[in-house]
């Protein structure tokens, strides 16, 4: 099928979507864009530089997020499923609305005065205009609507599952990320091990693949547990097709509703006197936990995540912290205000 900027329907009941960068950037980053062209050409950089230099890095998987959640909101769909990117790119994508949250709810506040104030000296001695009340607030919808997608990707329906490919590398990366999205508030429901070498009527060249992939599947089966591992074999030819694909789903998923509800509890959770996070497969040594003011900053590997603490924690003291079985429990002191 053609892509289409808009949901068309590929088969009865469903339908494929690609988004239109161009047109969402227009409509997401218009404003911002704008006041950010309109600078550059009064430094005298020409229209069209301009233009490339304003493109938002990361902006089509940033705007592909904000459809989603335009396409939630329509209340239209039962389910909708996101082919997300490599894992480096997606866990970046995915922790940008909370640090982003972050950022705005410190800055945002000091720097609309500070605008105000600064203006007219901005555009005496530096010669360029100032953002004008529009664009800040354009930059606040953009704040609010990957809130809402995040708030939407973290909810009760909503989940990611795994797919790597039984290989050693591929194997290590996914545990890590296992580990990410649950550090960041992401329920993973089940694994997909894609491309299994069958057995049966193997020669030699392929009984080595099957064997050392069958050492993999062990280990993924061991550390997703209790997820279910769901296995594709390598088939003779691409699954393109509504049947092809249908037939792979029937082996796949089997006598399982692929549609169901995740049945996986929260990553994140708080009680009275304690903060639990799930990160499963974490490695202690990789893990550190500090205290800023009213956050808990938690960094497992190169991933770092800021939790701004309920008030009635914010107000405590902790008095332990421990890794135990893949849950990090940070536990605050009964009483006392820190």
């Amino acid at each position: 099928m053609p892509p289409s900027a808009e949901p068309v329907e590929v088969a009865p009941g469903l339908h494929l979507q690609q988004v239109d960068s161009q047109k969402s950037l227009e409509r997401h980053w218009g404003e911002l864009r704008d006041y950010a062209g309109n600078v550059l050409a009064e430094l005298g950089l020409d229209e069209i530089t301009a233009e490339e230099i304003t493109v938002l890095p990361g902006a089509e998987e940033i705007l592909a997020l904000l459809e989603l959640r335009e396409q939630a909101r329509t209340g239209r769909w039962d389910v909708i499923v996101v082919d997300c990117a490599p894992t480096a790119e997606t866990l970046r994508l995915l922790a940008l609305p909370e640090a982003l949250d972050w950022h705005v709810n410190r800055l945002l506040p000091a720097g609309r005065r500070m605008l105000r104030a600064l203006s007219p000296f901005i555009r005496h001695v530096a010669k360029v205009s100032v953002p004008e009340g529009e664009v800040v607030s354009a930059g606040e919808r953009l704040h609010r609507g990957l809130l809402e997608v995040r708030a939407l990707l973290t909810g009760d329906d909503a989940s990611v599952r795994l797919v790597l490919t039984p290989e050693a590398v591929v194997v290590a990366e996914a545990r890590r990320t296992l580990t990410s999205l649950s550090l960041y508030g992401y329920r993973v429901d089940a694994v997909i091990a894609n491309r299994v070498f069958p057995a049966e009527g193997a020669d030699e060249w392929r009984l080595g693949w099957v064997e050392a992939q069958a050492r993999q599947l062990a280990t993924v089966h061991e550390s997703f547990a209790p997820l279910p591992v769901l296995t594709v074999p390598y088939l003779p030819a691409e699954p393109v097709g509504t049947a092809a694909l249908s037939g792979l789903a029937a082996r796949m998923y089997a006598d399982r509703d692929p549609l169901a509800r995740p049945d996986v509890e929260p990553p994140l959770r708080f009680t009275a006197d304690e903060l639990a996070l799930s990160l499963p497969l974490a490695d202690r040594d990789d893990l550190d936990l500090a205290r800023k003011g009213d956050d808990i900053i938690v960094t497992a590997g190169p991933y770092r995540r800021v939790i701004t603490l309920p008030a009635a924690l914010a107000r405590r003291e902790i008095s332990s912290a421990a890794l135990r079985d893949g849950r990090l429990r940070v536990r605050f002191e009964a009483g006392g205000a820190k």
